[in-house]
This record gives structure tokens, C-alpha cells and sequence, in this order.
């Protein structure tokens, strides 16, 4: 049984796809390099006043959490280090949220109530982003990975490899 989350992020690849697709040159010299490949996304709040930069693969990681807040908000999200991520315009319309250990930064715009990015307790060092809230055109694939956010201290045990995430490879 697919998740609310999973279900999104499966019709939302389907149209970036589709559109990626349907601007491409030459769709037939797609390579296994795309999926680590960066390429600059671009995306923002529903109102537009806050927008970002991203650099990221055109194949997104994306995390689906079922910790507390993940659930409420269906918060599936890529990590990215925090060198790849330029927060564009908005500054002053972003509120942040916090609760329990304090370490997750949920921010999201006062004006639309849209959270497209955050830093999450896995990851100070980097951001999560939504990948609903980037532009069309840019994502190619999405591969969702579950997370027992509810389980947290055990899960992050587990899932090591998470941390890395947040870590700048080009230097």
C-alpha cells in the first residue's frame, strides 16, 4: 500500500518527466550519469515570495518520514549539504517552528504557509527540501525511500548513510 507521500511524489515525477522529456534535444542519450549528475533546481513557496536555488541530481533520494511532524505536514524531502542551497529572496517572510529536541528548523513563509525547505534534525548541517516546491522541468525520476521517523535514535542507527548526505563531496 502506497503512502499519501508516495503517491504525490509518484503523479508529481510523472509530469516533471513528462515535461523534462518533452523539452529535451535528444531524449534517446539519457545515461546511468543522470542519477548522480547535478543539475540547478529552482523552486519556492505557493505565494512566490520565497524562492531557492538547489543543486541536487535530476534523480531525486527523497525521504519519507512517519515521524510526528512528517506525518501531519506528508513532509517527503531530499537532503542536500548546505553549500548547494541558496535561499534566493524571502528571508524576512520565514518563520520557524521547533518542538522536542529543538535540533529541526521547520521554516516555512508567514504570507502562504508553505514549508519548502527546512533543516532537519538528521542533517544541521544541510537542508531538506521539498521536492513538490522545486519548478518543472529540471527532475527526471524520484526514488522514495521510507524512514521510521517514529522510531527515530534506532532508525538513524540504521540508516547511517543519511548523514552523509549533508556532507559536500566537492571539496
Amino acid at each position: 500500500m502506497y503512502t499519501f507521500c508516495t503517491c504525490v511524489i509518484m503523479l508529481f515525477t510523472e509530469y516533471q518527466y513528462a515535461l523534462s522529456r518533452s523539452t529535451r534535444q535528444s531524449s534517446n542519450t539519457r545515461s546511468m550519469a543522470t542519477a548522480e549528475t547535478e543539475v540547478k533546481h529552482m523552486g519556492g513557496c505557493h505565494c512566490g515570495t520565497v524562492r531557492f536555488q538547489v543543486m541536487a541530481p535530476a534523480v531525486l533520494k527523497v525521504i519519507d518520514c512517519n515521524c510526528s511532524i512528517c506525518v501531519k505536514k506528508q513532509n517527503c524531502h531530499f537532503i542536500v549539504p548546505a553549500s548547494k542551497f541558496h535561499l534566493l529572496q524571502g528571508s524576512e517572510v520565514l518563520t520557524t517552528y521547533t518542538f522536542n529536541t529543538h535540533q529541526a528548523k521547520h521554516t516555512f513563509c508567514k504570507i502562504c504557509g508553505v514549508q519548502s525547505f527546512y533543516i532537519p534534525r538528521s542533517n544541521p548541517d544541510g537542508y531538506g527540501v521539498m521536492p513538490h516546491c522545486l519548478d518543472k522541468g529540471t527532475v527526471e525520476n524520484v526514488i522514495v525511500e521510507n524512514f521510521l521517523g517514529s522510531e527515530w535514535e534506532q532508525s538513524m542507527e540504521k540508516n547511517a548513510s543519511i548523514k552523509s548526505r549533508s556532507i559536500n563531496k566537492d571539496t
